[in-house]
């Protein structure tokens, strides 16, 4: 790898700010109906958002999802930017892939964000396919001692690297690699798809596993099919035929929520206001992960993220009001009252 990983991710943000049309905006979770309660029985101020995960304490279930980092001053900016803003709101961040710090050392600055956010929920992150390139346990704890994380985002993107240029297909019994990374690392493994999913057979993969956390992020928001189209010179319009691939995320929490007892779920993909949180805790999700709403802010300040975080945090309060529940435990997996016509 050269610094062509590098200049990569700019140009995925240039992309990003360019075409509007990169995130899909499918709104799959409009399809999920919700009970509303004339009678709610409990006054907005009931309402108590407030979750732990992993130990830590947030003030809603909110993730700033994994975007950017490398030797530009754009990624510094916005990593920074993010960490300044989960730490005051009390929500959780994962930083963009740090493939990059290994050969471009200035790199890894811009995933030292703990002092941004001494007490904030932070995951490092690389890509589950360089484990099939001699990346190993070693690489996995500098990501993590980099940031200073509680855990360690493995993603997988098999999409995006089919129909990206300089693209890595190696994915051949990448589980096993996965495993023992999970069984050495000593502190938690989250697997997570950029964009197109998981499915259940992917997750029965790591059943009885030290794998107990799961990010869906299904289809239907921001597309990496689409942005990897961009990049492509020979002007192959594979990246757009595939642009909208994938198991669309209420789908995957769905098809998922019977190993709940083996996985905790985090749902990204598509998700772009309170209402889609509370639709996703319903669906059985602990934790809900954005990062297309936050991208165009976090190049500005971090009280440009704020502004966001507030909003999508009253909409997520006034959600629960209007479903009468007063905390995270009455929201969550509660498919029977709160979802019309119940799932099935």
């Amino acid at each position: 790898m050269t610094d062509t990983t590098n200049q990569r991710k700019i140009e995925h943000i240039r992309i990003m700010e360019e075409d509007r049309g990169i995130d899909r905006r499918k709104n799959y979770f409009d399809e999920v109906c919700l009970t509303h309660r004339a009678l709610p029985e409990i006054n907005r101020d009931d309402v108590d958002p407030s979750v732990r995960f992993m130990g830590k304490p947030l003030s809603f279930p909110l993730l700033i999802s994994s975007m950017t980092g490398g030797d530009h001053e754009v990624a510094r900016t916005i990593n920074q930017n993010l960490a300044l803003a989960a730490e005051s709101a009390g929500v959780a961040m994962g930083v963009g892939s740090q493939r990059v710090m290994f050969t471009n050392h200035a790199a890894k600055e811009s995933f030292s964000i703990r002092e941004q956010a001494p007490t904030s929920l932070l995951f490092a992150n690389l890509g589950g396919v360089q484990l099939n390139h001699g990346f190993g346990l070693d690489e996995c704890r500098a990501a993590v001692e980099t940031v200073q994380a509680d855990g360690l985002y493995l993603h997988l993107n098999p999409l995006q690297e089919a129909v990206q240029p300089e693209g890595d297909t190696c994915f051949g019994n990448l589980s096993g690699k996965i495993l023992d990374v999970a069984r050495g690392l000593g502190v938690p493994v989250i697997l997570k798809e950029v964009g197109a999913g998981i499915s259940r057979q992917d997750a029965e993969l790591f059943l009885d596993s030290p794998i107990k956390h799961l990010d869906v992020a299904g289809s239907g928001g921001t597309s990496w099919s689409r942005v990897e189209h961009y990049r492509n010179e020979d002007e192959d319009d594979l990246g757009l035929l595939f642009q909208d691939w994938g198991i669309p995320t209420p789908l995957a929490l769905q098809q998922l929520a019977p190993l709940r007892s083996h996985f905790t779920l985090i749902a990204s993909g598509g998700i772009r206001n309170g209402i889609d949180m509370a639709k996703a805790v319903i669906l059985g999700a602990s934790l809900c992960g954005m990062a297309a709403p936050f991208l165009r802010p976090a190049t500005e300040s971090a009280d440009a993220v704020l502004t966001v975080l507030r909003r999508i945090r009253r909409e997520f309060e006034t959600a629960m009001f209007l479903l009468g529940v007063r905390s995270i435990n009455d929201l969550a997996g509660n498919t029977d009252l709160l979802l019309h016509p119940p799932a099935e």
